[in-house]
């Protein structure tokens, strides 16, 4: 599935590119913004990062479950994670209501 068409970036290829990270360290705080670094992109109008996120969730639970991690380091891990993008879709709804322009 095409998640980024900016980029031209699909739910594989961020797939990917996650596993890679969690391999690397498997406790790290994954961002949309680090998930394009890593793939050498940015980006651009940033519609598909709530997409991103989600999948960054599910790529994570699935490489914990896969990993035999405790069930309190992955519970403890993904509440913080979920609030994470609670915060961030708050910040994007505010960003996109008229009353919330400065101009």
């Amino acid at each position: 599935m095409l998640v980024c068409s900016c980029n031209y970036i699909t739910d594989k290829d961020i797939r990917d590119v996650i596993t890679e990270m969690l391999d690397e360290d498997c406790w790290q705080l994954i961002v949309p913004a680090k998930v394009y670094h890593a793939m050498a992109k940015r980006g651009r109008c940033c519609g598909c990062f709530p997409t991103v996120v989600e999948l960054i969730i599910s790529t994570t639970e699935e490489y914990h479950a896969r990993r035999d991690s405790t069930e309190t380091e992955v519970i403890d891990f993904m509440a913080r994670l979920k609030l994470f993008h609670e915060e961030q879709r708050r910040a994007d709804l505010e960003r996109r209501h008229k009353s919330h322009r400065a101009a």
